[in-house]
């Protein structure tokens, strides 16, 4: 089955993750223009109101942009809806989003039939995080159009199979757009997500350090500075498993080898964290990738580079 017309016209097979705090206009603005699907959480705008200036900012831009440069292959963009109970924006994000027609829905930790139906009431498509075979098929059977594999070393909330399980099991029953996340930092990398049968990359660490991007200094700085090795996986944060740096682990004054846990029951979008630390906000999520990550350009300049090395990745493969 081939990718949907909207995920087809793109420079690079790739979409943003929507990370917390991290993805704003800017961000996304930037990823569209650089020909791949740039993406927000729908609780980064806060408050709720700013969420439709967001999303009209960003279709404005983007029209004007491509208006402009008719040649460029300027990207959709992509909302990410947390369909959880904690969340009790879900009905009004909802609402706005079927209102201005976000083209992608990203959702996650839930299926959401209300969701679902309503991006689908105007052509739009959803693609829903899943980290196993249970919660691919389930998603699948209310009517998700694609699924993202949110594989081990994925940042932020992240399961713990390995790319080479879970891409071919999910191929076995699913032949519509399937994403690939977790450790990809390199255009390399986006070559081999496909190689093992992912139609896209899904990336958020990469980006973090990028000069668009709506994250302090320290936080950019510990991205470029740090190793796959300074990742923690940890439910204490958020109640679901997550890839975190140790550095800011650290400077919350927490001993990232002696984490305690946290369940489902405890998770809590309104707040964002379970500890006086806050995820995202003190405590830094990034993935395994993160070793990959030594500078901090524009986000044209990091596709750039992801080209000369997808190129440079496939040619390696059609001499062996």
């Amino acid at each position: 089955m081939s990718l949907p017309p909207i995920l087809q016209n793109l420079e690079m097979p790739i979409v943003a993750a929507p990370m917390f705090i991290v993805s704003g206009p800017e961000l996304v603005i930037a990823q569209c223009k650089a020909g791949i699907v740039g993406s927000f959480p729908a609780l980064n705008a806060r408050p709720a109101e700013e969420l439709e200036k967001w999303i009209v900012r960003i279709k404005l831009e983007l029209e004007e942009y491509q208006k402009d440069n008719p040649d460029k292959k300027v990207a959709p963009f992509a909302v990410n809806q947390i369909c959880h109970a904690s969340n009790n924006r879900l009905e009004h994000d909802t609402e706005i989003c079927t209102k201005h027609e976000v083209p992608i829905i990203i959702t996650s930790l839930q299926a959401n039939q209300a969701v679902y139906d309503a991006a689908h009431s105007y052509g739009g498509i959803i693609l829903h995080d899943v980290v196993n075979i249970r919660h691919s098929k389930k998603a699948l059977s209310m009517g998700a159009d694609g699924l993202i594999a949110v594989c081990s070393g994925a940042g932020g909330h992240a399961g713990r199979l390995s790319p080479f399980a879970l891409i071919p099991e999910i191929r076995q029953f699913h032949d519509g757009p399937l994403l690939l996340s977790g450790s990809i930092a390199t255009g390399g990398s986006v070559a081999a997500a496909l190689a093992i049968g992912a139609d896209l990359a899904y990336i958020g660490t990469r980006f973090i350090a990028c000069k668009e991007a709506n994250a302090e200094q320290g936080y950019k700085d510990e991205i470029v500075e740090s190793s796959g090795e300074d990742i923690v996986y940890s439910s204490l944060f958020t109640g679901v498993h997550g890839n975190y740096l140790r550095g800011s682990i650290e400077k919350a004054g927490l001993d990232p080898d002696n984490l305690p846990t946290a369940g489902k029951d405890s998770m809590n979008f309104g707040s964002g964290g379970n500890t006086e630390a806050k995820a995202w906000k003190d405590i830094w999520g990034a993935g395994q990738g993160v070793g990959s990550v030594s500078d901090a350009p524009a986000m044209q300049d990091i596709i750039d580079q992801f080209k000369v090395e997808y190129d440079a990745a496939q040619k390696r493969v059609s001499t062996n």
